[in-house]
């Protein structure tokens, strides 16, 4: 499934149109949990970043703020910063959730943003957000960059395309069509990420596997969400 269509648009104009195409937002309560999964409803919660109590924490593509919001509102985590390019979703996010004590909405690019606070924040992670929709070869090293040693990743990812399709087995994006125009997103087969991510300066690299069979309006989706680490201090 190789990119063959035009080069798409910048990332960052898709997702301004694709939050201008959202309903007015309004404040909204903390959700009671978070998932990483496609369809937002199986495996795991906030326990997966691991021990975030007095720590920094950072989302990559925030969108609208609901997984910032539940780490800020019910973890012991001390900050949680919610970065996103979009300024329609920036802004969606702050009216959504800028009540949520602890969490702070900040409009950039996540590569620059990382690259601008090296060493700042403890665990980063992503659900389906700035680690799918730019390439890995500049936001994993960003990332590794921006954490203190001994750090965490946390992401989920498609295990395989949307259609059925496997996963690429080199480093490469496909054209993906959203309701505002044409993504590249990065679909890798676990091997790729696993290299990816050791030569991003990551090491203790693991996956977990969470299949849902879909019913009968959703195809069946896998979601791999990945854990990776940056050296301990002298390590």
């Amino acid at each position: 499934m190789n990119p063959s269509s035009p080069t798409p648009a910048a990332p960052a104009d898709l997702w301004q149109q694709y939050g201008a195409t959202s309903p007015a937002a309004t404040p909204r309560g903390v959700d009671a949990r978070m998932y990483w999964d496609w369809y937002q409803r199986t495996g795991p919660g906030a326990e997966i970043l691991g021990n975030v109590a007095g720590r920094a924490v950072t989302e990559l593509g925030a969108g609208a703020g609901r997984q910032a919001a539940h780490v800020a509102g019910c973890t012991a985590a001390t900050r949680v910063l919610a970065i996103d390019s979009s300024p329609t979703q920036h802004t969606k996010a702050r009216a959504l959730y800028g009540h949520v004590p602890g969490v702070e909405f900040i409009e950039a690019d996540a590569r620059d943003y990382l690259h601008r606070h090296p060493r700042s924040t403890d665990v980063i992670y992503s659900v389906f957000g700035a680690v799918d929709f730019t390439d890995p070869r500049t936001t994993l090293p960003a990332a590794a960059a921006a954490l203190r040693p001994g750090g965490r990743l946390v992401f989920s990812t498609l295990a395989h395309y949307r259609n059925g399709s496997p996963p690429e087995t080199d480093c490469r994006p496909a054209d993906i069509p959203t309701r505002t125009g044409t993504m590249r997103r990065w679909v890798l087969d676990m091997p790729v990420w696993e290299k990816l991510l050791g030569e991003s300066g990551f090491d203790h690299c693991r996956a977990e596997t969470l299949p849902d069979p879909g019913d009968a309006t959703s195809p069946p989706m896998t979601t791999l969400v990945i854990c990776a680490s940056t050296p301990a201090e002298g390590g």
